[in-house]
This record gives structure tokens, C-alpha cells and sequence, in this order.
């Protein structure tokens, strides 16, 4: 029997391009040096695995409002803060005076706001099915205590309709295994049926060059396809109590993705019974619209149309201590994991 590498090594096929839609994969298979031991016909391309790098800059504005024009205390995990916005960053208007402060999770910024209500706290609630029940849990837990003085301004956004999105942008895709961990395999498994294929991949070099190989010998069927290759964490129902949580509180909305444009029902936001606790509505936000730094490709980059290196801006005007974009900014995003490791 072959070895992954094996059956990597001896392909000759026709191009095969995989996308990694998660951050942590890109940086992994990076560090651990995967792509220079794969022949030239496997592409390994990065996709919009990385919540911050798909938030769009209207997010940033909307957020900047309440820093700014509301006076409240925004409560963030640490990456968004560099992420600009059409005119500055958090980092900036914190720099201005704003309030913005770093925390863990949800419930941190329900502490704070716990101790001080004198004060509107609020969380920007960010990325995809893997942290979205711990922002659940704070709203649930502030409607339970009575916790008035605290909301969560909305972001989070589910992966199976980006897939489909993608859908011949790569021939296979490499399913993040930890959002897998709350979905549960079954997602995958409807959209093989609707012709997108992936594995469902862990994050060490075994794992990643283990589904590589599956990807290059079930792509010899010129067939769609699925399998979990990351069976010791991820089951076919997933997380059920996280799910049910998260249908608790949440209902899908169509939501706004930087490179990918707004796609339907991809997006979560609270439910009626838990209004109070959405920013949009507390505050009255108006509409931001939001605009990216002229130049910057970091739209293409999620698509996987081009690699970071060959936007403009790259290593140039756009660096880790000055980043233009989103993807330059985030420790999961692909600019940032093509200019720490030299490649191109």
C-alpha cells in the first residue's frame, strides 16, 4: 500500500487545484513546508477561510459609529482591530480616544458590562460556526441576569454557502476541521450532491498530506466526492447542544462577504426574541457601505483568483506593521502567511 506522499509524488495528472478555506490551514501548511514537496500539477490555493480578512470594511464603519458617535465600549477579539475601515481603524480611533477593548471571548465583554452599567458595552461578534455559540451564550446569559447595558454587533457567517459560491474556483476543497466539529459532516455531504467536492481535513502534516492524497486519488473518478479525514475529532452530527444553541438564539440572514459580495442566507443574526441585544437596532445604525483601500486586492485573493504576491500592494505599501488589507492584518489570513514565509 502507498504512503500519502507516495500517491502524491507519483501524480502526473491534469491540474489539480485545492482550496484551503481556513486560516489555520494556510498557516500550517506553510510552516510545516507542504507545498514544496508537491509536484507542480498540485496548486494549493488559499480561499476565504478567515473571518476577519471576509469582514467588510462597512462593518469596521459600522463599528467605528459606536466607538465614535455612540460613546460606547467596544469589546473585540485582538486582529479586528487593525482592520481598516473606508477611513481608519479601531486602532486609530482608540489612538483618538475611543473605547476598544481586547478580549477572549463573549462572555469577557459581558463581565465588563456587568461591571460598569453605567456604560453601553458592546461586542463585535465575528466569525464563523466555531465561535458563534459562545456569542450565543453571552446573549442568552445577559437576557437571563438582566443585563441591559450590553449587545453584540453581528458578523458571523456560515461556510456551506460559500462553497457553493466557490463552486469552480478549485476542484476540491480542504473543509476546516474545526468549524466541522459544530456542523457535523452532513453539510458536505449535500453539497457533494450538488457537485462541490472536499475533505474535511485536520491540521498536522499526517492529516494535511493524508487529505491531499485522498483528494488526488478520489479525483480519478472525475466524479464529486466527500470523505472525513478527521474522523477522531468530527462526527456526522457534529456538536448537537452547540447547534441547538445556536438555533436557539440565531436564524439565518443574507450576509455581506469582502470579495464574495453578499450571499444569501450565509450569515447569522439574533432572533426576534433576543432584538434587544442586536447593535443595528439599539443604536439605529445607518447603512455603511463601506469602501477598501484603493489598490488592494484582497477580494481577489479570497476568491483565489491570484496569490497574495502578485497584488500591487504586496510587501510594498502593505505590510504586517502597516497592512492596507484585511488578509495582511489577521494571523489566519493568506497575505500575512505569504509574507512571514517568503513565498510567492
Amino acid at each position: 500500500m502507498k504512503t500519502a506522499r507516495e500517491i502524491i509524488e507519483s501524480y502526473k495528472g491534469r491540474p489539480l487545484r485545492i482550496m484551503e478555506v481556513c486560516g489555520t490551514h494556510t498557516h500550517e501548511i506553510f510552516r510545516l513546508g507542504i507545498r514544496k514537496i508537491l509536484p507542480p500539477d498540485i496548486i494549493l490555493i488559499s480561499g476565504p477561510g478567515c473571518p476577519v480578512c471576509v469582514t467588510p470594511a462597512g462593518y469596521i464603519d459600522e463599528a467605528l459609529f459606536l466607538a465614535l458617535e455612540k460613546k460606547a465600549c467596544i469589546c473585540t477579539f485582538g486582529d479586528l482591530i487593525r482592520v481598516p475601515g473606508t477611513e481608519k481603524s479601531l486602532a486609530k480611533a482608540r489612538a483618538e480616544g475611543a473605547e476598544i477593548k481586547t478580549v477572549y471571548s463573549p462572555l469577557d465583554a459581558l463581565e465588563i458590562a456587568e461591571k460598569n452599567p453605567d456604560k453601553e458595552i458592546v461586542f463585535l461578534a465575528v466569525g464563523f460556526e466555531t465561535t458563534v455559540p459562545g456569542a450565543c451564550l453571552a446573549v442568552k446569559k445577559a437576557a437571563e441576569t438582566g443585563v441591559k447595558n450590553f449587545s453584540i454587533l453581528g458578523s458571523n457567517k456560515t461556510m456551506p454557502r460559500a462553497y457553493e459560491a466557490l463552486k469552480g474556483s478549485a476542484d476540491a476543497f480542504l473543509f476546516p476541521g474545526h468549524v466541522s466539529v459544530i456542523s457535523g459532516t452532513g453539510i458536505y455531504e449535500e453539497l457533494c450532491k450538488a457537485g462541490v467536492s472536499g475533505i474535511v481535513c485536520g491540521f498536522t502534516a499526517d492529516e494535511v498530506l493524508t487529505a491531499v492524497a485522498t483528494i488526488v486519488e478520489l479525483s480519478q473518478k472525475n466524479e464529486p466526492f466527500f470523505r472525513n479525514c478527521y474522523t477522531r475529532v468530527v462526527t456526522s452530527e457534529g456538536n448537537k447542544a452547540a447547534v441547538r444553541l445556536i438555533n436557539e438564539v440565531m436564524e439565518e440572514c443574507d450576509a455581506k462577504w469582502r470579495g464574495l459580495g453578499v450571499i444569501p442566507s450565509s450569515g447569522l443574526q439574533l432572533k426576534e426574541k433576543y432584538a434587544f441585544y442586536d447593535a443595528r437596532k439599539r443604536f439605529s445604525i445607518p447603512e455603511m457601505k463601506g469602501e477598501g483601500a484603493k489598490g488592494c486586492q484582497c477580494g481577489r485573493v479570497l476568491k483565489g483568483e491570484i496569490k497574495p504576491c502578485e497584488c500591487p500592494l504586496f510587501g510594498k505599501a502593505c505590510t504586517p506593521l502597516n497592512p492596507v488589507g484585511a488578509c495582511m492584518v489577521s494571523n489566519e489570513g493568506a497575505c500575512s502567511a505569504y509574507y512571514q514565509y517568503g513565498e510567492n
